[in-house]
This record gives structure tokens, C-alpha cells and sequence, in this order.
């Protein structure tokens, strides 16, 4: 039975505690509910909303599920059925919920999409979640082989600030680090120096060449390895043109396949399970970065965060990678 103690009181979780050797992956940070006009059109006028289930890494903690990793999801919500709905749907997919911790001094967070003609702007309601109150005391309880962290969790508070920075800076597992700015938790001026810091402790780190633009004005993949020349493993992402890849071994880069776009949302958190399942496997760099591109093409062509994958053995085999 597990047990965890918030707001003074104890909540009791059904299931053995985790083993030490429990998970490949382990995914920490918020997630939210999102309530979405449906159909699609200005929020003001809708009279129908669509609710899901959005946040960064539990988005990579469903893909890793999906492609067969045991993987759990470390996050806080709220005693109330915005919580219940998220940890549900996150389990459904098969991603081991016990570490989630309910907090009775502070809700879930939720956003709300508002479609218009001029592109999709969201309205955010996370300050004061519980999410927000997590702090380095979950490192304690993440057994795994790799960590999978991102950028959005620093911006939440001063807490889940050094949550990541202990992380990053004790290694409890293999870290892994998406650097994931969100221009509407914070300022490009105030998040460039405190990113890359946060990403120059990380083992593996991912970021997109646009993001990396905008925070440390770098204008080529060599220039984000300049700016990040740390990390034993960096992924810069860049679109529909491809990916590159600096490791030890040398630079890899692989050309995005070609993919009709239904919705981008997503594809950068899929990417990543992509590649990190091929860090599960120990496959080639070039079949991790493939297998990256396939999983994000699942994520690019459905709507919402979570598309439908091909069976993995497809999938390994279109990344010319052997069973």
C-alpha cells in the first residue's frame, strides 16, 4: 500500500509501492485538463466543450507506453474530478499512476483553447495547482533507468523550480531534458539564462532550433551545440527539414518524412518518446532519430496530443531497426 501525506492528511493509494528497478522511464510534471470549444470555433460562442488531457510529459509517458516501456507518470493533482479525470486517462493508456500524489490544499489545473481565425490562443488557469506545489522531495521515490523532465516545470514556481535543478544536479537515473519554452509562463529574457543552465546539467537534452532561436539567438544546430556543449547527447529539432543529433560519436542528422499535418500539437513530445525508446532498445543513433520522426508523424496527423501508432514492430522495422 502506498502512502502519501498532504495538506496534513494521508491518502492511501491501492498497490504495492514500486520495486527499485520499476520503470524504464519515469515522467515528472504537470498535466492539465483541456476543455476545447467542439465543434472547433471562437470560445465565446461555444456551447459544447470537448474535455482532454494535456501536459508535456505525460504525453511522452502515453507514447513510451504505447510503444511498450514500462513508464510511470510523478505529477500532483487536486481532490477533485478534474484530478480524477487526468489520472485516469493517463492510466488508461497504460502508464503506471501510483506515484501521483493528490493534494487537498490545491486544485488541478485546467486551460482552455479558443480557436480563431487568426490560430488557436489559449487561457491558462495552473497558478497555485498543485502541480505547482511539487518540490525535489519526489526524486526520493523515481526508480528508473532515465528521468524525463522539461522546461515548462521551472516556470511553475519556485518549488518545482528546484525540483528540476536537484534533479538535474544529484542524476537519481539517466537525465533526460526537453527545454520546451512556453512563452506564456515566461518571458524569452527571463527563461534563456535559467534553460540553458538547466539543460547544460542534463545527459540528454531536446530542443527545437525555432525555440532556440528565440531564447540564445542561435542560428544553426552547431551554434545550439556551442550554446549546450554539455550534454553527452543534444537533439536539435527543426521542423519539416530534420533533426540533428551530437553525441559522442560524432553529428547525425536525419530529414524529416514527409507528413500531412492535421495538428502540430504534440509532435515534440512523441518525437521524444520516439527516441528514448530507442534508448530503451540500444538501437543505432540514426534508427533513434527515425523511429523519433515516426512516432512524431502519429502525433502530426491526428487531433489533440495524442495520435494512434502503428504496431511497434512497424515501427522498428520502418526504422530499419531489427527486433
Amino acid at each position: 500500500m502506498g502512502i502519501c501525506i498532504l495538506a496534513g492528511m494521508t491518502i492511501e493509494f491501492p498497490g504495492p509501492s514500486p520495486a527499485a528497478d520499476a520503470y524504464d522511464v519515469v515522467c515528472v510534471g504537470e498535466s492539465m485538463a483541456l476543455a476545447a470549444p467542439d465543434p472547433p470555433g471562437p470560445l465565446r460562442h461555444a456551447r459544447t466543450l470537448r474535455l482532454e488531457v494535456a501536459g508535456a510529459e505525460s504525453n511522452v509517458a502515453t507514447y513510451l507506453a504505447m510503444l511498450g516501456a514500462r513508464v510511470a507518470w510523478v505529477s500532483r493533482v487536486g481532490a477533485d474530478p478534474l484530478g480524477e479525470l487526468l489520472v485516469d486517462r493517463i492510466a488508461a493508456a497504460g502508464v503506471d499512476t501510483r506515484l501521483v500524489e493528490v493534494d487537498l490544499a490545491a486544485p488541478t489545473g485546467v486551460f482552455f483553447k479558443d480557436p480563431g481565425p487568426d490560430g488557436t490562443r489559449v487561457h491558462y488557469y495552473r497558478r497555485g495547482s498543485a502541480a505547482a506545489r511539487m518540490g525535489r522531495e519526489v526524486w526520493a521515490k523515481v526508480p528508473a533507468r532515465l528521468a524525463h523532465l522539461s522546461g515548462v516545470t521551472p516556470a511553475l514556481s519556485d518549488s518545482c523550480a528546484d525540483l528540476v535543478a536537484y534533479g538535474l544536479a544529484t542524476k537519481p537515473a539517466t537525465m533526460s531534458f526537453d527545454v520546451n519554452f512556453r512563452p506564456a509562463l515566461w518571458s524569452a529574457a527571463d527563461a534563456a539564462p535559467v534553460l540553458a543552465d538547466l539543460a547544460n546539467q542534463a545527459d540528454l537534452v531536446f530542443v527545437g532550433l525555432d525555440e532556440a532561436q528565440t531564447l540564445w539567438q542561435t542560428g544553426t544546430p552547431d551554434d545550439v551545440r556551442a550554446r549546450l556543449p554539455r550534454p553527452a547527447t543534444l537533439v536539435v529539432k527543426d521542423g519539416a527539414v530534420g533533426v540533428t543529433s551530437f553525441t559522442a560519436e560524432g553529428t547525425c542528422f536525419v530529414p524529416a518524412p514527409a507528413v500531412e499535418v492535421v495538428e502540430p500539437v504534440g509532435a515534440g513530445d512523441a518525437f521524444a518518446a520516439g527516441y528514448l525508446y530507442g534508448v530503451l532498445r540500444g538501437l543505432a543513433e540514426p534508427a533513434r532519430l527515425r523511429l523519433g520522426h515516426l512516432v512524431a508523424g502519429s502525433a502530426l496527423r491526428a487531433v489533440g496530443d495524442i495520435g494512434v501508432l502503428p504496431p511497434v514492430d512497424e515501427l522498428l522495422r520502418k526504422a530499419e531497426v531489427a527486433e
